[in-house]
């Protein structure tokens, strides 16, 4: 077999190796394989206290391991939906080999809400859950202060639901309950 032969069959494999691989990886966008945050130094009774985000969510982490909940989107593609859930539930501190996790589960369900118009009056909406379940991982800002997030949407996206400690809980105030 002549060199040029050789090298264009070479070729050939390793371009078809090439389109295998970008069609294995096309849909892998950043957070698509998140692992967690490598934080593994939170205490608990650091997490307890009063969270909020820029929605208008807040979330009441009692010492106890109970919660209050009030206006919390849904994770993952649950989040498309537009439901919002406030109620009552339990929370608590895990430590998997990625980071620590808050495994956050709504018991009991006391009010729905919609986030916007659109999804309010859509006639195939599912009906929202009477309890759920949230995993919001772990991390730490530049200053060293905690913050909790989950992923939503479409995972190549890499949208961040972030919550982060409530000015009264920041200062060591009782949060005010949701």
């Amino acid at each position: 077999m002549a060199r040029g032969s050789r090298l264009r069959a070479w070729g050939m494999i390793l371009g078809a190796w090439m389109a295998v691989l970008s069609g294995l990886t096309a849909c892998a966008g950043p957070y698509q394989y998140f692992e967690g945050t490598g934080i593994h130094d939170a205490t608990a009774a650091e997490v307890a206290g009063g969270w909020e985000n820029i929605e208008g969510t807040r979330v009441l982490l009692r010492e106890d391991g109970t919660a209050l909940l009030e206006n919390l989107d849904g994770s993952g593609f649950d989040f498309e939906e537009g439901w919002r859930l406030s109620g009552t539930g339990t929370w608590r501190l895990v430590d998997p080999k990625g980071g620590q996790v808050v495994q956050l589960a709504l018991t009991a369900r006391t009010r729905v809400e919609n986030r916007s118009a659109a999804t309010a009056t859509a006639t195939a909406a599912p009906e929202p859950p009477t309890s759920y379940a949230w995993s919001f991982s772990v991390d730490r800002d530049e200053h060293g202060e905690l913050n909790l997030f989950f992923l939503y949407g479409d995972p190549d996206i890499g949208n961040l639901y972030v919550m982060t400690r409530e000015p009264a809980s920041r200062d060591g105030g009782a949060p005010a309950a949701p």
